[in-house]
Protein backbone atom coordinates (compact mmCIF):
# COMPACT_ATOMS: atom_id res chain seq x y z
CA UNK A 1 0.00 0.00 0.00
CA UNK A 2 1.28 2.93 -0.56
CA UNK A 3 0.17 6.47 0.26
CA UNK A 4 0.68 10.03 -1.69
CA UNK A 5 0.20 13.68 -0.69
CA UNK A 6 0.24 16.24 -2.66
CA UNK A 7 1.52 19.98 -1.89
CA UNK A 8 2.93 23.63 -3.24
CA UNK A 9 -0.20 24.35 -4.91
CA UNK A 10 -1.85 27.78 -4.88
CA UNK A 11 -2.51 30.75 -6.50
CA UNK A 12 0.32 32.46 -8.92
CA UNK A 13 0.03 34.96 -11.87
CA UNK A 14 0.62 34.30 -15.23
CA UNK A 15 4.24 33.63 -15.89
CA UNK A 16 4.75 32.75 -12.43
CA UNK A 17 6.03 29.34 -11.50
CA UNK A 18 5.10 26.67 -8.86
CA UNK A 19 6.59 23.59 -7.71
CA UNK A 20 4.45 20.44 -6.82
CA UNK A 21 5.67 17.84 -4.35
CA UNK A 22 4.61 14.28 -4.23
CA UNK A 23 5.39 12.66 -1.07
CA UNK A 24 4.96 9.04 -0.93
CA UNK A 25 4.97 6.19 2.30
CA UNK A 26 6.80 3.24 1.89
CA UNK A 27 9.73 2.10 1.65
CA UNK A 28 10.33 0.83 -2.37
CA UNK A 29 9.54 4.08 -3.97
CA UNK A 30 12.28 3.61 -6.42
CA UNK A 31 9.73 0.77 -7.91
CA UNK A 32 7.06 3.03 -8.53
CA UNK A 33 6.46 5.06 -11.70
CA UNK A 34 5.02 8.29 -10.94
CA UNK A 35 3.10 10.82 -12.68
CA UNK A 36 1.31 13.78 -12.72
CA UNK A 37 -2.37 14.11 -13.69
CA UNK A 38 -4.80 16.86 -13.68
CA UNK A 39 -8.31 18.06 -14.01
CA UNK A 40 -10.00 21.51 -14.55
CA UNK A 41 -13.40 22.41 -14.30
CA UNK A 42 -16.06 20.54 -16.33
CA UNK A 43 -13.08 18.56 -17.99
CA UNK A 44 -12.16 14.80 -17.55
CA UNK A 45 -8.63 14.55 -15.94
CA UNK A 46 -5.51 14.30 -17.93
CA UNK A 47 -1.81 13.22 -18.48
CA UNK A 48 0.73 15.81 -17.56
CA UNK A 49 4.41 14.70 -16.86
CA UNK A 50 5.52 11.38 -15.60
CA UNK A 51 8.93 9.31 -14.66
CA UNK A 52 10.19 5.95 -14.75
CA UNK A 53 10.94 4.27 -11.48
CA UNK A 54 14.50 3.96 -10.60
CA UNK A 55 16.62 6.58 -11.34
CA UNK A 56 13.72 8.15 -13.33
CA UNK A 57 16.04 8.12 -16.63
CA UNK A 58 12.97 8.23 -18.75
CA UNK A 59 10.38 10.99 -18.31
CA UNK A 60 7.33 11.69 -20.90
CA UNK A 61 4.92 15.22 -21.27
CA UNK A 62 2.23 16.24 -22.08
CA UNK A 63 2.51 18.39 -25.32
CA UNK A 64 0.55 21.22 -23.41
CA UNK A 65 3.29 21.52 -20.90
CA UNK A 66 6.44 20.10 -22.44
CA UNK A 67 9.12 23.03 -22.38
CA UNK A 68 7.88 25.14 -19.27
CA UNK A 69 6.53 21.72 -17.07
CA UNK A 70 9.59 19.29 -15.07
CA UNK A 71 9.27 16.20 -13.25
CA UNK A 72 11.98 14.85 -11.16
CA UNK A 73 12.38 12.69 -8.24
CA UNK A 74 14.65 12.15 -5.16
CA UNK A 75 14.26 8.23 -4.03
CA UNK A 76 16.19 8.72 -0.94
CA UNK A 77 13.13 11.31 0.10
CA UNK A 78 10.35 9.36 -1.41
CA UNK A 79 8.85 12.34 -3.39
CA UNK A 80 8.52 13.29 -6.81
CA UNK A 81 8.13 17.42 -8.26
CA UNK A 82 6.71 18.80 -10.88
CA UNK A 83 8.36 22.37 -11.28
CA UNK A 84 5.68 24.52 -13.12
CA UNK A 85 7.26 27.24 -15.20
CA UNK A 86 6.00 30.20 -17.21
CA UNK A 87 1.97 29.20 -15.49
CA UNK A 88 -1.11 29.93 -18.04
CA UNK A 89 -4.50 30.49 -16.90
CA UNK A 90 -4.75 26.71 -18.83
CA UNK A 91 -2.58 25.77 -16.32
CA UNK A 92 -5.72 26.13 -13.87
CA UNK A 93 -6.54 22.61 -12.19
CA UNK A 94 -6.72 20.38 -8.91
CA UNK A 95 -3.08 18.03 -9.88
CA UNK A 96 -2.73 15.00 -9.07
CA UNK A 97 0.15 12.59 -8.14
CA UNK A 98 -0.41 8.34 -9.26
CA UNK A 99 2.00 5.85 -8.75
CA UNK A 100 2.32 2.31 -9.95
CA UNK A 101 5.08 -0.40 -9.77
CA UNK A 102 7.14 -0.83 -12.76
CA UNK A 103 4.99 0.45 -14.82
CA UNK A 104 5.34 1.27 -18.19
CA UNK A 105 2.52 2.82 -19.80
CA UNK A 106 3.11 6.06 -18.50
CA UNK A 107 0.17 8.46 -20.02
CA UNK A 108 -2.50 6.31 -19.46
CA UNK A 109 -4.22 7.25 -16.15
CA UNK A 110 -6.51 3.64 -15.92
CA UNK A 111 -2.68 1.70 -15.11
CA UNK A 112 -1.96 3.54 -11.98
CA UNK A 113 -2.49 2.08 -8.84
CA UNK A 114 -2.37 4.94 -6.39
CA UNK A 115 -3.52 8.26 -6.51
CA UNK A 116 -3.31 11.11 -3.86
CA UNK A 117 -5.89 13.46 -2.86
CA UNK A 118 -4.92 16.73 -5.28
CA UNK A 119 -3.48 19.94 -4.84
CA UNK A 120 -5.52 22.97 -6.20
CA UNK A 121 -3.69 25.37 -8.64
CA UNK A 122 -4.61 28.17 -10.16
CA UNK A 123 -3.05 30.73 -12.76
CA UNK A 124 -4.56 33.91 -12.98
CA UNK A 125 -4.67 36.30 -15.62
Amino acid sequence: QVQLVESGGGLVQAGGSLRLSCDASGRTFSTYTMGWFRQAPGKEREFVAAISWSGGSTTIYAVSVKGRFTISRDNAKNTVYLQMNSLKPEDTAVYYCAASRYYSDYANQKGYRYWGQGTQVTVSS
